[in-house]
């Protein structure tokens, strides 16, 4: 638990330096605002990609293979880190390590903002002929089945997505 600790204390050190790009006002009137809000990289931006990657592995690494309360300790990390879990992203990664990252996000700031990500990783595996409905079922067993904003806990929405 001491390592999961310490990842928490990065994950919020890391957060205070994404808090200005996230926290950052758009512009809604220049007309790239989407273009530039889509090619943005906070962690570049901030200079902590390496930290980020390797502290999102780690605690995915954590949330996978831990127990309910491991899980439910790294959702916690990213609940308490807003910044940190807005930024943080693995560039490259599989189907299965994007869906544990939106489980482990339990929701975000936005869980519309959460159903367009699952919505985009579907369609993503549809088009590469991937089946993803044994891993959404699979990592839906690891989500949380707490409802926090109404519209029905991460396990319900991955298992929604897996029928």
């Amino acid at each position: 638990m001491a390592e999961l600790e310490e990842l928490a204390e990065t994950a919020a050190v890391l957060d205070l330096c994404l808090k200005p790009i996230a926290e950052r006002p758009i512009d809604l009137s220049d007309p790239g605002w989407q273009e530039k809000l889509r090619t943005a990289e906070p962690l570049d931006e901030a200079g902590v990609r390496a930290e980020a990657e390797e502290a999102l592995r780690a605690l995915l690494g954590h949330y996978e293979h831990g127990d309910a309360g491991t899980r439910a300790a790294v959702r916690a990390v990213f609940d308490r880190c807003p910044s940190f879990s807005w930024a943080a992203h693995l560039p490259g990664a599989g189907f299965r390590t994007r869906l544990l990252h939106l489980s482990a996000r339990d929701h975000g700031r936005d869980t519309r903002d959460e159903i367009l990500a699952l919505r985009d990783i579907r369609a993503e595996a549809t088009a590469a002929g991937v089946d993803l409905r044994p891993l959404l079922r699979e990592i839906a067993e690891l989500s949380s089945t707490v409802d926090k904003y109404g519209m029905g806990s991460m396990r319900d929405l991955l298992l929604r997505a897996a029928d």
